[in-house]
């Protein structure tokens, strides 16, 4: 029994009208996702990186070459606003890991494109942080990893299913 399960059993005595079932998924959700952020923050530390930095360069990254996205491109595949993107890109442009360029095929635009350095600095960060991926999901075998995966899958659909029929 671990905690979730204590709680669980709480809650099941003092009101066994409700089903907590969820409760217990959601909450070992919660956990793991403490556990993993702090795993993730080990490993970018390290790199002088912060998650932001890390997933903008990452995205850089593997946009393949010549490693460049345009602003809006960068702030689609980062889900995040045009000024929390502008102030990544400045911290990012000082440490010397990201150059703004104009866009060769516009050039009104711009283009965010790693640097040499920045190419090397993720290169490495990106490799440890897959190792330690590995090393936190170790205690799964294959096929659950590929259960658990088509699982949260399925569930992901489906939220981001109900968050767009609520925008409609």
């Amino acid at each position: 029994m671990d905690k979730v399960d204590r709680i669980l059993a709480q809650w099941r005595r003092e009101r066994p009208d409700l089903d907590v079932t969820q409760m217990g998924v959601i909450g070992r959700i919660g956990r793991l996702r403490s556990h993993l952020s702090a795993a993730h923050e080990r490993v970018f530390k390290k790199y002088d990186l912060s998650l932001a930095s890390f997933d903008v360069l990452a995205t850089l990254r593997r946009s393949g070459p010549p490693y460049a996205l345009s602003p809006s491109e960068l702030i689609d595949w980062t889900m995040v606003t045009s000024g929390t993107m502008t102030n990544r890109l400045d911290r990012l442009e000082k440490a010397g890991l990201i150059t703004r360029q104009r866009n060769p095929e516009d050039g009104r635009g711009f283009v965010i494109a790693l640097t040499d350095k920045g190419f090397e600095l993720i290169d490495a960060a990106v490799t440890e942080h897959v190792a330690n991926q590995h090393q936190m999901l170790e205690a799964l075998s294959a096929e659950e990893l590929e259960q658990l995966d088509s699982l949260l899958r399925k569930w992901l659909a489906a939220m981001n299913s109900a968050e767009n029929s609520e925008d409609s």
